[in-house]
């Protein structure tokens, strides 16, 4: 009742699961990975012990092959089972049982495993697996693609409910903190690949760090147009954005504690600030930037990035209620 991708991207290390179901929150059930270790999907009748139990097995040094033929053997249930493998070396394997409902099958690749099953036709498994392999996007955008060819060839024949990415590296985690750089999750919806795609572009905007190619100066024209859109959104020095978050030691009556430069990442070198640009005005962008979730995009006094102009310019679009 599912199509799944896993697959390896060789050039970064990243590890990924992409999957589609007509299945309420496909995400809870099916996509296992760790970073350094490999990838796994388990669907049909799914037993969720392939994913504990494989990655131990992939984390003791076992293959892909080696390691979905083990947890088979020990599944009474293996034949209305379906499963796909990827280990960190890129090695690839894909089960599916004899009872498993048709259209049913899978392919695997260098790098990838794809597979489905009560799907349209063999189509939409193709669709999963000559995507991934034309590449052209990055790995994550080429996943959805990957869960939109297979959509478009026919898909789950029961229709569609709910979509789900996971992609890990390496301390790619918020904060660096664990391994889940990508793990998004659309539970119930309509057009779940399409809003899997919306959301992994929201994650691109908040958690993506700005390149240096993308920062906009801040000269006096650049400056002026981001003083009256800030002003529009109640963002200037002393407006509505500089008193939300305030240490409790503040609010209880006490000093503000010391500024801490690393506290806040940025992007770039300052630069000279312009006339009308001073550090209210910078301090003020980067309060209203953090109540926006964007302070990954902070860039160095003197610089704006681009995507958080585009926001900042739709945002004070918009029509403002206080």
């Amino acid at each position: 009742m599912t199509y799944s991708i896993v697959a390896l991207d060789r050039a970064t290390g990243d590890l990924a699961v992409a999957v589609q179901s007509k299945f309420l929150a496909v995400g809870a059930v099916v996509p296992w990975a760790r970073a350094g270790v490999g990838a796994i999907a388990t669907q049909a009748f799914a037993n969720v012990a392939y994913g504990v139990d494989g990655l131990a097995l992939l984390q003791g040094g076992a293959s892909a092959r080696v390691a979905l033929d083990q947890l088979a053997a020990q599944d009474r249930l293996r034949d209305q089972r379906q499963a796909g493998i990827v280990d960190a070396r890129g090695e690839a394997a894909s089960h599916t049982g004899p009872e498993c409902f048709a259209w049913a099958g899978g392919r695997t690749g260098p790098g990838y495993a794809a597979q489905g099953n009560i799907l349209a036709g063999p189509g939409v498994v193709d669709g999963l697996a000559d995507t991934f392999v034309a590449g052209g996007k990055p790995f994550p955008e080429l996943l959805v693609a990957c869960l939109a060819a297979a959509d478009a060839a026919g898909g789950d024949r029961r229709g569609r409910e709910s979509a789900a990415l996971l992609v890990v590296r390496e301390a790619g985690g918020y904060g660096g903190g664990n391994d889940r750089w990508i793990d998004l999750r659309v539970d119930d919806h309509e057009d779940p690949i399409g809003e899997l795609g919306r959301v992994l572009d929201l994650q691109r905007l908040y958690l993506d760090r700005p390149a240096i190619d993308d920062l906009l100066a801040v000269d006096e024209s650049a400056a002026a147009e981001v003083r009256a859109l800030m002003s529009r959104l109640g963002a200037e020095p002393g407006g509505r954005f500089g008193g939300v978050y305030q240490p409790m030691s503040v609010v209880s009556g006490g000093e503000a504690p010391a500024s801490d430069p690393a506290s806040r990442p940025m992007t770039g070198s300052p630069r000279p600030l312009p006339p009308n640009w001073d550090t209210t005005w910078q301090t003020a962008l980067e309060d209203w930037m953090a109540v926006e979730n964007l302070e990954e995009r902070t860039a160095a006094p003197g610089w704006i990035d681009r995507r958080v102009l585009d926001f900042l310019r739709e945002k004070a679009a918009a029509p403002q209620v206080r």
